[in-house]
């Protein structure tokens, strides 16, 4: 992905409880409960930053090589955005 990753604005709600991010999706009304990395994606998505600048910066926080997270960041965006949580196009 080299476009900007922007979360869905409007189509979730999130609260923080503790070190979990819950966010319900308005759409189908699933949950999902964001911990460790996960939350740290959710948290990275500000809609400048690409999925190659997620990479990076998750990789250098836990002092990994990007390639060894690469696959799973772009992973757990597709998750996101089949759930309606990505803002597409």
């Amino acid at each position: 992905m080299n476009m900007p990753v922007a979360k869905a604005t409007g189509r979730f709600s999130e609260t923080v409880i503790d070190e979990e991010v819950v966010v319900m999706s308005l759409d189908s009304g699933d949950f999902f409960s964001l911990t460790g990395t996960a939350r740290a994606i959710w948290e990275l998505i500000d809609g400048t930053r690409t999925c190659d600048i997620i990479v990076v910066e998750l990789a250098g926080r836990h002092g990994v090589d990007p390639k060894a997270v690469a696959a799973d960041v772009a992973a757990f965006l597709d998750q996101l955005e089949n759930a309606g949580l990505l803002a597409t196009g």
